[in-house]
């Protein structure tokens, strides 16, 4: 496998991840909610605004690692969550709380252990790569340089 291509198998990785955990949570906004008070983290006036918001950022980003359209700005989001979710995780396994993550399910679920903290610091590892390294491999944003390319020999 080419170098260039480990960007862009990463991207189609987070990208999906993000899409999807995305979905689950806006089809589900109140169990989302729940999830994040679980944490007991956030004050309760930011908890709703948090559930309704943050999914469609994580769909966003998804979305714009999949397609390849700002793909450093999709990874740099990307890159920032997972560091807020790992830190999250760390902060309340330190605190022993016994709760299920709300990563993909905002159903009641197992309890978040150290494995959740490794997988999440792994998955921005992956963003990192793909911010620093992406060089576009079967991205639209090289497709519409292309297009335009073409459009300006033309003239």
């Amino acid at each position: 496998m080419k170098l260039a291509t480990i960007p862009f198998v990463f991207r189609l990785i987070l990208g999906g991840i993000f899409l999807y955990a995305g979905i689950i949570k806006v089809l589900d906004p109140a169990g989302f909610a729940l999830s994040i008070y679980n944490y007991r983290l956030l004050p309760a006036e930011l908890i709703n605004a948090t559930a309704i918001l943050l999914p469609w950022v994580e769909m966003t980003a998804g979305a714009a690692l999949l397609l390849g359209i700002a793909v450093e700005g999709g990874s740099a989001i990307v890159a920032v969550l997972l560091l807020t979710f790992s830190s999250a995780l760390a902060i309340d396994l330190l605190r022993g709380l016994d709760i299920a993550c709300g990563c993909f399910s905002t159903a009641e679920g197992a309890s978040i252990d150290w494995s959740y903290l490794i997988r999440d610091l792994g998955l921005m590892f992956m963003a990192l790569i793909i911010l620093f390294f992406d060089r576009g491999l079967y991205s639209m944003r090289l497709l519409f340089k292309k297009s335009s390319a073409e459009r300006s020999d033309e003239l």
